[in-house]
């Protein structure tokens, strides 16, 4: 990931979860799991082991051979890295989840304490009807909560198919409890529905993420509330959303990385030929683009200023928001439950 633009793509704590050493722990992990010894990422060479990794179109043939060749016979480097993959998306998700949670929390407390501040809704971004800036902050709340479940809730599996996919399931069964996996129905080296499902769930959570960013960008009376950031070198009057943009252009790239994973699922027989390979670095800058906008609208929506007078001013006297306010209390419940 480049450090120039890290502050941007890689904030948060998925960044390090996601990253080298991440990614060769996990690939340790499993390897302990099958019987190897267990070691630390520090004590491996991972700079010889991507340079020898490039003549194998894999980094766990050169792993195992420096490592782990006693324990590792009859695991191939497709059962180790797919499920190193999973293992890192466990860790990842920890702290992307937490961030979300945080960002729908935020979100609530905006639609509780602005349930009866009117704005003026917009309709193909022309002037519509009035409607309440609380019910906005609750829509962008429930969304968030409703892609966070269906993330959290990916069965995270192990894949122990061995070379061609019938090892005995007890393989499986024993590294998947060593490793808090999931243990799958069969091997799935080229069944791509678990990835393929890991990479959708991300590509929806970072859409609604993308939404109040959106939003915020579009409205004129909010801003972020934090001192010194946005302003402009020259114009003195402007603070500039440098959180919601941040989001989004985070959020911009998931689709075509989603995209990508669906694409590898049209793999050959027992072993793809490149498509297989394609995921790893997709699904890894998937977690990390969709942690970095998770971290930063987590920001944007806490320190989110709203100037209710100018906004009320535009919705016209006295709008009835009853309805508004009775459906910001049910999406209200449902998030505390």
């Amino acid at each position: 990931m480049s450090e120039l633009f890290g502050g941007t793509y890689a904030r948060g704590a998925v960044a390090e979860a996601v990253g080298d050493e991440a990614w060769l722990q996990a690939l340790l992990d499993v390897e302990a799991a099958l019987g190897g010894e267990q070691l630390r990422a520090q004590d491996v060479d991972l700079g010889a082991l991507a340079r020898e990794g490039a003549d194998h179109a894999s980094v766990v043939v050169p792993l195992a051979r420096r490592y782990f060749a006693g324990t590792h016979a009859g695991a191939t480097s497709q059962d180790v890295l797919d499920t190193a993959m999973m293992l890192v998306a466990r860790r990842a998700l920890e702290p992307l989840l937490d961030d979300a949670r945080e960002a729908a929390d935020a979100a609530a407390v905006l639609a509780q304490a602005h349930r009866a501040t009117p704005m003026l809704a917009r309709t193909l971004l022309q002037d519509a009807l009035p409607t309440s800036f609380g019910l906005l902050a609750a829509s962008w709340m429930a969304a968030i909560d409703e892609a966070g479940a269906a993330l959290a809730g990916v069965p995270l599996a192990v894949q122990m198919g061995g070379p061609v996919g019938h090892r005995d399931p007890a393989v499986s069964a024993r590294v998947a409890s060593a490793l808090g996996l999931a243990d799958p129905l069969l091997p799935w080296h080229t069944n791509r529905v678990l990835p393929v499902a890991l990479a959708s769930a991300l590509g929806a959570l970072a859409g609604a993420l993308g939404k109040p960013a959106r939003d915020v960008t579009l409205l004129a009376h909010v801003r972020e509330g934090v001192e010194g950031r946005g302003e402009s070198s020259a114009m003195g009057h402007k603070r500039n959303p440098v959180a919601a943009v941040s989001v989004l252009a985070c959020t911009r790239r998931a689709p075509g990385l989603v995209a990508t994973m669906h694409a590898s699922m049209e793999q050959e027989l027992q072993r793809a030929a490149g498509a297989w390979q394609a995921e790893w670095g997709t699904l890894t800058e998937l977690l990390r683009l969709t942690g970095s906008a998770a971290a930063w609208a987590r920001d944007l929506l806490e320190h989110l200023e709203i100037d209710g007078e100018a906004m009320a001013g535009e919705a016209g006297p006295d709008p009835d928001l009853g309805a508004s306010a009775a459906l910001i209390d049910r999406a209200l419940e449902a998030h505390r439950r």
